[in-house]
């Protein structure tokens, strides 16, 4: 199934239009590695996968169960995804990988 899947990968519109890699650039290869079983490389080629899908799964079960009371986790959880894709963006600019 990851051989289908990599060969019909979304293209980048921001990358496309501007030639520099989004934020969310890596994101689909990240989720890829980790199907295989690749932690260490879907961290590699984008450490903010694991948070958006544990956050995904939390809003899902959230939906589904109607988890009112559960708003400090909710924006904890969003303020974690926010952090991890602004740092990780933040290093590949100054290490030049755009």
């Amino acid at each position: 199934m990851e051989n289908w899947l990599e060969k019909y990968l979304l293209p980048c519109p921001f990358k496309a239009l501007t030639g520099l890699d989004c934020p969310g650039c890596g994101f689909q290869r990240s989720v890829i590695a980790l199907l295989k079983g690749h932690l260490t490389e879907s961290f590699h080629l984008y450490p903010a996968t694991i948070p958006i899908l544990l956050l995904s799964m939390f809003l899902l079960l959230k939906i589904k169960i109607l988890l009112d009371e559960n708003e400090k986790i909710t924006r904890a959880l969003f303020a974690v995804v926010i952090t991890v894709v602004t740092v990780s963006y933040a290093f590949k600019v100054v290490q030049g990988k755009l």
